[in-house]
């Protein structure tokens, strides 16, 4: 790999062949091996044979001139949405149906809480046929709120409900491309990808903790998770961003604010 020093995706190893690597790929207690290669730059990728399994690995490096290597890392950072053209007929048919579906929940006030969302939300989903999910659960509408309510009402109104549901079909569009046997899950490596697609660069450590958050005992993320995983990390960044003031990437909170942030989001 030359000059690459980010996440390399699956298509570098369709088409990249290896240049070294163990005779034997076998489920053993301890396997190693020797090489010599010449100078170059080099991905080294250490695995265990059974997949999102744990183990510890020895590399060792002799080299005339000094060594570099280091760990391959994302910079951590989030993209800024770009609005997207949209289908003025369709866009009208949606939102007389979204009013008429919110007007029936919210009551007199116009704006829905949590379980109201909850009843919004899951009913909207429940028609798309070929999304294979059980809806949201509150917790996840819970989050959804923190993160829209721009207000401070604790509730969400029609306008807020709007831009939260724009949100919620660009991430789906994402999960139903990777989702490609619409089994309703999608795996831990394609889960990695989505969170790129979707605007989010995370590093090694960062992709560890979502999916030890969001999985299930399979390595699975089901859809209510994958969405519940983008809210939160959508509120977390913005939070950062509104405590970020001169923009260089580091904040200073007390513990006060620390709860805050972090019982909110």
């Amino acid at each position: 790999m030359h000059g690459n020093k980010q996440h390399l995706q699956k298509d570098f190893f369709l088409y990249n062949a290896s240049k070294a690597r163990s005779k034997t790929y076998i489920n053993m207690r301890e396997v190693s091996q020797r090489f010599r290669l010449p100078p170059s730059e080099y991905v080294i990728v250490p695995s265990t044979y059974e997949p999102h399994q744990e183990g510890e690995f020895i590399l060792r490096v002799f080299s005339e001139k000094r060594n570099l290597s280091e760990e391959v890392e994302n910079t951590i950072s989030v993209d800024r949405p770009v609005p997207q053209p949209r289908s003025s007929d369709q866009e009208s048919e949606e939102q007389q149906q979204f009013q008429n579906i919110f007007k029936q929940i919210a009551g007199d006030d116009m704006e829905i809480c949590a379980d109201e969302l909850k009843k919004v939300l899951n009913t909207v989903v429940n028609k798309h046929k070929d999304l294979k999910t059980h809806g949201f659960t509150l917790e996840s509408c819970r989050s959804m709120i923190a993160l829209m309510d721009t207000d401070g009402s604790g509730k969400l109104n029609l306008q807020e409900f709007h831009h939260l549901w724009n949100k919620i079909k660009a991430w789906q569009k994402i999960f139903k491309h990777y989702d490609t046997d619409q089994s309703g899950t999608i795996n831990s490596y394609e889960m990695r990808n989505a969170v790129n697609d979707a605007g989010f660069h995370l590093n090694n450590q960062l992709y560890d903790i979502i999916t030890m958050r969001y999985a299930d005992k399979h390595m699975n993320i089901n859809f209510d998770s994958f969405i519940c995983c983008f809210v939160r990390l959508e509120g977390m960044f913005r939070a950062f961003h509104a405590f970020d003031k001169d923009g260089d990437g580091i904040i200073k909170l007390n513990v006060l604010e620390w709860l805050q942030l972090t019982m909110y989001a």
